[in-house]
């Protein structure tokens, strides 16, 4: 057989590592103000990756592992600015909000929230992540999700719940037992970013 070019930097296909749920302390790599779409909010998009323990640099190897020519950074949490419409919900959006940029401050000492979001670049903060259920074009499973931003001392110190499984509204039947695929996002179908947090 003749040996075709380019095999020696040909990359195999791989089975990726999925992340296991539970808490992690991340850096965040990168934030983009993203403007709401059909008259929805804004949302913070904070792009991080894992910054300590055994999972550190989790999202930054599976970026470079991935092969396909639209790679995506997959350690994202969108965080909903508020319309300030005064409704229930806004009102729920501005806590959140809050109880994240709270979060910030105490996870790194001597920095305060100034509405300047490009400076939560480098910033460390904790994460809690859970397995979150999709249905797409009749394909299903769970990928890791990341659930909620901490103060990262109560990661370290383990003092935080994993939550439960995050369900689809019509379950349409599937279970938290639901096969995984070979990646490590649960076969995430692609097209469907709008529907997913990456």
């Amino acid at each position: 057989m003749k040996a075709w070019n380019g095999y020696g930097e040909t990359k195999a296909y791989t089975d990726n590592e999925r992340l296991p749920i539970g808490g992690y302390v991340l850096r965040v790599v990168n934030v983009r103000l993203d403007e709401g779409k059909n008259g929805g909010s804004d949302v913070l998009v904070i792009a991080f990756d894992v910054a300590e323990g055994e999972q550190a640099g989790f999202f930054k190897r599976n970026f470079d592992n991935q092969t396909q020519e639209d790679k995506k950074w997959k350690g994202t949490y969108r965080l909903y600015n508020p319309k300030d419409d005064g409704s229930e919900q806004d009102n729920w959006t501005k806590r959140r909000f809050k109880t994240v940029m709270e979060a910030f401050e105490s996870s790194n000492p001597g920095y305060h929230w100034d509405w300047d979001e490009k400076k939560l670049k480098g910033k460390l903060i904790g994460g809690i992540f859970n397995n979150k259920e999709y249905d797409y074009n009749g394909r299903h499973g769970f990928f890791t999700n990341c659930h909620s931003l901490t103060d990262a001392q109560k990661i370290r110190d383990g003092k935080f719940q994993i939550p439960a499984d995050t369900l689809l509204k019509n379950n349409g039947g599937y279970s938290a037992n639901a096969a995984a695929g070979p990646d490590g996002f649960m076969n995430i179908p692609d097209g469907i970013d709008e529907e997913l947090p990456f």
